[in-house]
């Protein structure tokens, strides 16, 4: 039987979804929540990896070696930064600013790759820029923390489009199940070593901590993103891109319903201002690839 691929976006959007609100149920510091969600992944994945992948280890380039470092520690210091974040602002904020991935990314290809930025993207980047703007105005009159935890969800949103950018060059190599096997081993390592260095404990949680680390390994880490990789195999990129978008949707009314979060006027328009945004600037790089791929041919 044929599963509709949109049912799969919409169960894998549901999935991230969730990150947030399991995060503000846990009461381990961010860095330890991020250790533990990077390295129960990595457990999970590894009978999968040792059956059937392992052997790609050997055919990963020196350069490629050193991209997936990098990125994997952006990855580590993303989940810091956005776990942190969340102590400080709430669920809809944080989860609506992280979504500026896409914008994010223009700016890093132009910066580091010298793409040239086209009207949509500037464009979109303004909205995107207005939508922070008025999200951040809103939780400021409400508190100066949420401010704070405001500008870390950015830097977050800023950590792991860079992580993006270095793994999509690397994804064109090797598989997505070693790609993301390896990423993740290296972010746990990362995120290991920065929670001992910094003194933060390892132990002595209570049992909903344990059960939040493994949930988010399991429901939007592997589910989540798996689901997505799946989708893949019938609809776009820019497709998944924007069904993202509604992350913030969904993490919203899971926050009103589990946690009692109240969501703001200024975070629901601001909200739509991002999403507007970098909807129409998704839907433009996709025509623009279209024709890229396609060009008109030209009377000679």
């Amino acid at each position: 039987m044929k599963i509709n691929p949109y049912i799969l976006i919409g169960i894998g959007v549901l999935a991230v979804a969730t990150s947030a609100i399991l995060v503000k149920l846990a009461s381990a510091p961010a860095p330890v929540i991020a250790f533990y969600r990077l390295f129960f992944s990595v457990l999970l994945m590894l009978p999968l990896f040792l059956y059937k992948y392992k052997h790609e280890l050997k055919l990963i380039s020196k350069k490629d070696w050193i991209y997936s470092v990098i990125a994997g520690v952006f990855l580590a210091f993303h989940f810091i930064l956005w776990f942190e974040s969340l102590n400080y602002t709430s669920v809809t904020s944080s989860t609506v600013l992280v979504t500026l991935q896409p914008l994010f990314a223009f700016v890093g290809t132009f910066l580091f790759f010298k793409e040239k930025l086209s009207f949509s993207a500037i464009s979109s980047g303004l909205l995107g820029i207005a939508g922070s703007l008025i999200i951040s105005w809103g939780d400021f009159q409400v508190s100066g923390m949420a401010l704070y935890g405001n500008f870390l969800a950015l830097v977050a949103c800023a950590m792991v489009t860079a992580y993006l950018l270095f793994g999509q060059h690397v994804r064109k190599r090797v598989s997505i199940i070693t790609y993301t096997f390896v990423v993740y081993s290296i972010s746990s390592v990362t995120l290991f070593f920065y929670v001992v260095l910094l003194n933060y404990p390892l132990t002595g949680f209570p049992k909903q901590d344990w059960i939040v680390f493994i949930l988010l390994a399991i429901v939007p880490t592997l589910l989540g993103h798996t689901l997505f990789n799946w989708a893949l195999q019938w609809v776009s990129t820019s497709t998944i891109s924007i069904a993202i978008l509604f992350e913030p949707v969904g993490a919203a009314i899971l926050a009103y319903f589990i946690l009692g979060e109240k969501i703001l006027a200024t975070q629901i328009f601001g909200g739509v201002v991002i999403i507007f945004g970098i909807t129409c600037y998704l839907l433009s790089e996709r025509k623009r690839t279209k024709v890229l791929a396609h060009p008109q041919p030209t009377a000679s």
